[in-house]
């Protein structure tokens, strides 16, 4: 569904940077776990939008264990990257977010307590 997901901005370009990386034959196919995780992971996604977007929030910030740096996503880059996970055992080259206002994104845990909160006071009525 790459539908879903912003177009690779090099994509058709003979000039991409990443062309000497070779094409990504060597992808390994998601496990089955891993697959369902993604999977709960996008169901997840869908429910913090719905809750936290009419608020303001843009989308989600998430620590990076490769560069140590955190990276803001929004939310339809958010679905799109874990959509083509799931499809393609790996996420599309994405651009990042140019100047993001941190204010404007959560962290997963966050996102994960807000709706907690709204289901608790939900059975509490």
């Amino acid at each position: 569904m790459l539908e879903d997901v912003p177009r690779d901005p090099f994509a058709d370009d003979p000039n991409d940077p990443a062309a000497e990386l070779g094409a990504p034959d060597d992808v390994e196919p998601l496990t089955l776990a891993e697959r369902d995780e993604a999977l709960t992971d996008l169901a997840d996604v869908e429910v913090f939008r719905s809750l936290l977007e009419p608020q303001g929030v843009l989308g989600l910030v998430l620590d990076c264990p490769e560069c140590g740096e955190q990276h803001y996503f929004d939310w339809d880059l958010l679905r799109g990257n874990l959509r083509q996970m799931i499809d393609n055992g790996r996420p599309q080259v994405h651009e990042p977010a140019y100047q993001p206002d941190p204010a404007d994104y959560v962290s997963w845990e966050y996102a994960r307590g807000y709706v907690d909160g709204v289901i608790d006071t939900e059975e509490s009525r």
